[in-house]
């Protein structure tokens, strides 16, 4: 198992690209590891360990300790390669109650430039208190710390997706519960190495190098008749969420005319977090 999905580099000499428009937040490269690799493709990585770098880059940027992330969308532009991974985030609504981060991944290509591949915007919120009116569904359990665990998914009843141990999913530990929301179990899931080398992973980052796993958890659809690939995923917080550990209770509905939507409810181990939501291209095998 690699130590971490991403290693940070020095910006490429053949970089020719602008200096970043705020000098207090330049851009930021780094190498993707096997550890960041797709179930769908060895050529490209999973949407989980981008997504949760797109995190960290948001956090980061000009982060103010009286607001809240509540609710980040990331949008998955094209495949997201292998190259050097190239990162840069800018707020483009400040304000002291509300305010809107928005950060891009770029890819290296073969030829030295660079291809913008996904990019997330995270809205934040003044923080407040509100805990005289708090409410919402009653916590998952039992607690990943009371159920067996295990790296990967694979697939034990014959019936479900054999995620198997490589890659990405190769780095995730997970144990099942008894979902709500469908046909398919509720997933406690964590990643197993750290996000970036030599640093420790945030709980937000943790979380979200996890979530677009949804889209996968929420299927009995199987791989070999059918791809179920997500452009995007938005997450809705309605607290502040603590890790590592993120409960996923999921539940993909397909349409009829080529795409569908994967919808999950997300805990940690103390109670319910939030909701998110992705947009499926459901396409034939073969």
């Amino acid at each position: 198992m690699e130590s971490s999905y991403y290693v940070p580099v020095d910006a490429p000499a053949s970089d020719g690209s602008s200096p970043a428009a705020d000098p207090s937040a330049p851009h930021e490269y780094f190498r993707p590891t096997d550890a960041t690799l797709s179930v769908w493709s060895p050529t490209m990585q999973h949407g989980g360990p981008p997504s949760a770098l797109m995190m960290r880059s948001l956090l980061r940027c000009d982060p103010d300790p009286a607001q809240h992330f509540t609710r980040v969308t990331t949008e998955i532009l094209g495949p997201i390669g292998l190259g050097i991974n190239r990162i840069h985030a800018r707020v483009i609504r400040p304000g002291r109650q509300i305010s809107l981060v928005e950060t891009e991944l770029d890819v290296q290509q073969p030829d030295g430039s660079f291809r913008t591949a996904a990019r997330s915007v995270g809205w934040r919120i003044r923080a407040a208190d509100t805990g005289e009116i708090a409410n919402g569904p009653v916590p998952l359990s039992p607690l990943p710390d009371e159920l067996p665990s295990q790296i990967g998914f694979p697939d034990d009843s014959g019936e479900a997706v054999d995620w198997g141990t490589l890659g990405f999913i190769g780095t995730v530990e997970s144990a099942r519960t008894t979902g709500r929301n469908g046909s398919t179990p509720a997933v406690w899931l964590r990643p197993a190495i750290p996000l970036v080398e030599g640093e420790k992973t945030s709980d937000l980052e943790s979380i979200f190098t996890v979530i677009d796993v949804a889209n996968g958890l929420g299927t009995q659809l199987r791989p070999d008749r059918w791809s179920w690939m997500n452009t995007d995923t938005t997450v809705h917080l309605t607290r502040v969420p603590s890790g590592p550990w993120v409960g996923i209770d999921a539940h993909m509905v397909a349409g009829p005319d080529g795409f569908g939507g994967t919808f999950a409810d997300l805990y940690d181990t103390s109670g319910y977090i939030g909701r998110s939501a992705q947009t499926v291209m459901l396409n034939a095998v073969g």
